[in-house]
């Protein structure tokens, strides 16, 4: 069975950080895009991060740059999200996704065919 776990959500205050895990399982996911998106209570689920087979190049949405980091180790099937400078908004829980198809890391969620079951992010103000 093929999944997806994410881990790592929770509670921070502003300007915290938090790091989120997403554990494969499976099948060997080394060689898709794996990416990271979120959705926030009543919008639609909204690209995050992207990060290609090897590592070698990322995507980020403009609402995190430079705060967020995705990183991914093959030899233990993970992809991480480094989430630091949280605001409000980055309230939402967020999916890990992975698209076996996708040539790049310019994806949405159509482009992915493995999803998490999501984990909640709460940042108060």
């Amino acid at each position: 069975q093929v999944q997806l776990v994410e881990s790592g959500g929770g509670w921070e205050q502003t300007g915290g950080s938090l790091r989120l895990s997403c554990a494969a399982s499976g099948r060997s996911f080394s060689s898709d895009t794996m990416a990271w998106f979120r959705q926030a209570p009543g919008k639609e689920r909204a690209f995050v991060a992207a990060i290609a087979w090897n590592g070698a190049d990322t995507n980020y949405a403009s609402a995190v740059k430079g705060r967020f980091t995705i990183s991914r180790d093959n030899a233990k099937n993970t992809v991480d999200l480094q989430m630091n400078s949280l605001k409000p908004e980055d309230t939402a829980v967020y999916y890990c996704a992975a698209s076996s198809w996708a040539t790049g890391v310019l994806i949405g969620t159509r482009s992915c065919d493995y999803w998490g079951q999501g984990t909640q992010v709460t940042v108060s103000s």
